[in-house]
């Protein structure tokens, strides 16, 4: 027999030294880029004869601080209005999203009642429901219920984003494997067991970085109570624009906007992120 050669080792790779073109070329291209758009634009703006008009009219200083503190607390109201509306959505909506996903034909009349209304309250605009329930409702007297136009506008407001949260929920529960039901029908749950212990934690999981989303669009619709006469943000730069003939109580109450949706835009940047990553590393 042929004795077998020694194998010798692989040299080990040699380390690369850091390569600073690499890592600031890209970097330096992107804040030049960047520089050079909007330096241009903001040339073009500030070089049109009609900028010092457009700056007094929309941009005065002294507009924007007279009117901030009605702006203001009037964004309280946007963001009380917001964080209600966004509980009783995630509420109602799942519990519809339950039951249209329930099975057997006892629940048939239940799940077509969810359809209905789904497509009922997709298919309307929410400025629509606003007003016909901010203006309508409190109209009727009807004993016992709200006169008030806030929270019929709230209410409005649930309806319509419920509709789309429940097909959201509905996506979620839908992308759970039907071997996790299985498997729980197999340690002796009932189906209400099944869809509270194995279905809905992973279908929330799968459906965070969508209802992310949701919650950034919601944020900034609240503003249409304006219109049934709710003394929001908005409605407060109306009063003071329609007094002064001055627009920028209308950027301070679009900037207090900004304020709130770029963080929670970032947010769901970072959460669809780690959503596609913990995807990845699962099918890896």
């Amino acid at each position: 027999m042929i004795p077998e050669q020694p194998t010798t080792p692989p040299p080990p790779p040699r380390r690369r030294g850091f390569d600073w073109r690499r890592a600031l070329v890209p970097g330096l291209i992107s804040s030049l880029s960047i520089l050079v758009v909007f330096g241009g634009l903001a040339w073009l703006i500030a070089g049109n004869e009609n900028w010092p008009r457009i700056q007094r009219q929309f941009f005065s200083l002294d507009h924007m601080l007279a009117a901030l503190p009605r702006v203001a607390w009037g964004f309280l109201t946007n963001m009380k209005v917001w964080l209600i509306a966004m509980a009783c959505i995630g509420v109602w909506a799942l519990l519809l999203a339950v039951i249209r996903s329930l099975r057997g034909p006892w629940f048939a009349p239940f799940r077509l009642m969810v359809v209905l209304y789904i497509d009922l309250f997709r298919g309307l605009p929410a400025l629509l429901l606003v007003i016909l329930f901010g203006f309508g409702i409190p109209a009727l007297r009807i004993p016992g219920l709200p006169s008030s136009g806030l929270f019929w506008g709230g209410f409005a407001m649930v309806l319509s984003y419920s509709a789309y949260v429940c097909e959201i929920y509905r996506a979620g529960i839908d992308a759970v494997h039907e071997g996790q039901r299985a498997a729980a029908k197999a340690l002796g749950l009932n189906e209400g067991q099944v869809m509270l212990y194995a279905i809905l934690p992973q279908a929330l999981r799968n459906a965070v970085p969508s209802l992310m989303n949701i919650v950034v669009a919601l944020q900034k619709d609240v503003a249409l109570l304006s219109v049934i006469g709710v003394r929001d943000a908005v409605r407060e730069a109306q009063i003071y624009t329609s007094s002064t003939f001055n627009y920028s109580s209308m950027v301070v109450a679009a900037l207090l906007f900004l304020l709130a949706t770029i963080p929670m835009a970032r947010l769901a940047d970072w959460v669809t992120h780690r959503d596609r990553v913990r995807r990845l590393q699962l099918a890896g």
